[in-house]
């Protein structure tokens, strides 16, 4: 008797083990399955916004629901189950009344600004800027403390990104406003004085901007190197590892 309640003990407990693997390996998995899906998300909304198409716009719209919800819905959430069904309805009603591209067209520029909020939120009395935020985490790994020149440094690089990305979402929303045959204003019977097409749109709003961020990132990471010439990494590669290595908690924290 003793043996058999041990054994089914012992099966309990490696249940359990497994489904706690299991549960962790899911979680892992989230952040691969969300950059999936950005990287889906681009090539659809360019594709929806320069040719008109309301089929790939609520497609597209329906991944940016997925990647809000991803995470909640994977722990099975009800209230993560009604808003995607939600999401699903509105998108619905805006294909039928022909305004589902609206919303594709705004996206960009609304997504920029909340991040440039983000960014300018920082700056505030009594915050600490996010990016200096962010390098104590990489210099803490390596047990090493920031001097004043740090954080006067990533103080500045948090206004210039905070002021890039507004600049970068009064651009967005400008072209999104005038574009035509179907942007904004054109959706509500208003003539702009102005218009661009809405290929030069997308090619902004999808493409352009991501070059822009990412020429930024490079231009600063250089200037860093003469800057900061003692470094706790040795290039770009490993930057980016070791950012990546401050963890998931440590992101969310980030931005709340």
């Amino acid at each position: 008797m003793t043996a058999g309640h041990g054994d089914r003990s012992s099966d309990r407990s490696d249940e359990r083990s497994g489904e706690r693997a299991g549960e962790r390996a899911g979680h892992r998995a989230i952040p691969v399955l969300r950059l999936l899906l950005l990287l889906a998300y681009l090539p659809l909304a360019h594709v929806a916004g320069s040719q008109s198409s309301l089929r790939l716009a609520a497609v597209a719209l329906a991944v940016v629901a997925l990647v809000l919800l991803i995470e909640p819905l994977y722990a099975a959430r009800a209230w993560a189950w009604a808003a995607l069904l939600a999401a699903a309805a509105a998108i619905a009603a805006l294909v039928a009344a022909d305004l589902v591209l609206v919303p594709l067209l705004l996206m960009p520029a609304v997504f920029i600004a909340l991040v440039g909020w983000w960014f300018a939120r920082s700056l505030a009395p009594g915050r600490e800027p996010l990016i200096t935020r962010i390098v104590a985490g990489i210099y803490a790994q390596a047990k090493e403390d920031l001097t004043p020149l740090h954080r006067h440094y990533t103080r500045r690089l948090t206004a210039m990104w905070a002021a890039l990305l507004a600049l970068l979402a009064a651009i967005n929303l400008t072209l999104a406003l005038i574009a035509v045959p179907d942007g904004v204003l054109a959706q509500f019977g208003v003539s702009a004085p102005l218009t661009v097409t809405q290929g030069q749109w997308s090619l902004v709003a999808n493409v352009l901007n991501y070059g822009i961020v990412a020429g930024a990132m490079v231009v600063e990471y250089h200037w860093r190197k003469r800057v900061f010439p003692q470094r706790p990494y040795r290039n770009f590669g490993e930057f980016v590892r070791q950012m990546a290595a401050l963890g998931p908690g440590f992101w969310r924290d980030l931005f709340r």
